[in-house]
C-alpha cells in the first residue's frame, strides 16, 4: 500500500511541475523561465524538481515523448496489424502529436524544441510499427523496413499539420496510406 501511495505522489508532484511550467510558458519566453520560477510556481523545492528531471530542457523532453506516446495510443489500438488503416490512423496520430504542444513560448525554443519533437514521434512510430509488423516480418526486414516506414508516416502527419495542399486532412491520409502499402502503383490522380 504504502508503494501506492509513493507512486501517486511522484506522479501528482510530476503532474505540479508539468502544469507550473505551462503556465509560466504562457507567461514568459521558454529562454527566461528558471527552476527557481517553477519550483515556486508548483509549490515544491528544488530538490523535488531535481529528483524528477535533470533541468527544464529534461522537463520539455518529457512532455513531448507524453505527447508522443499518448498521440499513437489515442488513434491505435495494442494489437493493430499493419496496414492501410493502421497507417491512415498513425498519420492522424502525427498531425494531433504537432497539433498539441499549445505552448506560448514555442517560438523561443523552436530550433532546438522541433528536432527533439520530430525524434520522439519517430521513435513512438517505429516502436508501433515494429509491435505490428512481427507477424508479417523477420526482425532483420523489420529493421530495414520500420525507419523507412516511419519516416513516411511521419511526412505525412507533417504535411497535414503544415497544411500545404488543398486536400481535405482525410483525403491526403487515405493517398498517403494506400501508396504506402500499394506502392507508387496505388496512387492515382498523379500526372506526369
Amino acid at each position: 500500500m504504502a508503494s501506492k501511495v509513493s507512486n501517486l505522489r511522484i506522479t501528482q508532484t510530476k503532474q505540479f511541475l508539468i502544469n507550473a511550467f505551462y503556465n509560466l510558458a504562457s507567461q514568459k519566453d521558454f529562454e527566461k523561465i528558471t527552476i527557481a520560477n517553477i519550483t515556486k510556481e508548483a509549490q515544491v523545492n528544488r530538490a523535488t524538481f531535481y529528483a524528477h528531471f535533470n533541468d527544464k530542457y529534461d522537463l520539455i523532453d518529457y512532455i513531448m515523448g507524453d505527447f508522443a506516446s499518448a498521440s499513437i495510443e489515442s488513434h491505435t489500438l495494442d494489437d493493430m496489424k499493419f496496414g492501410e488503416e493502421t497507417i491512415h490512423q498513425l498519420i492522424f496520430a502525427v498531425y494531433d502529436f504537432y497539433q498539441q504542444p499549445n505552448i506560448e513560448c514555442r517560438s523561443s525554443y523552436g530550433k532546438w524544441a522541433l528536432p527533439q519533437m520530430k525524434e520522439k514521434i519517430l521513435n513512438e512510430l517505429k516502436s508501433f510499427l515494429s509491435k505490428s509488423l512481427d507477424y508479417k516480418y523477420s526482425d532483420i526486414e523489420k529493421d530495414m523496413f520500420v525507419p523507412i516506414l516511419s519516416q513516411i508516416i511521419h511526412e505525412g502527419g507533417l504535411q497535414l499539420y503544415l497544411g500545404k495542399h488543398t486536400l481535405k486532412k482525410e483525403e491526403v491520409a487515405k493517398k498517403i496510406a494506400s501508396f504506402v502499402v500499394g506502392g507508387s502503383q496505388s496512387f492515382k490522380g498523379v500526372s506526369r
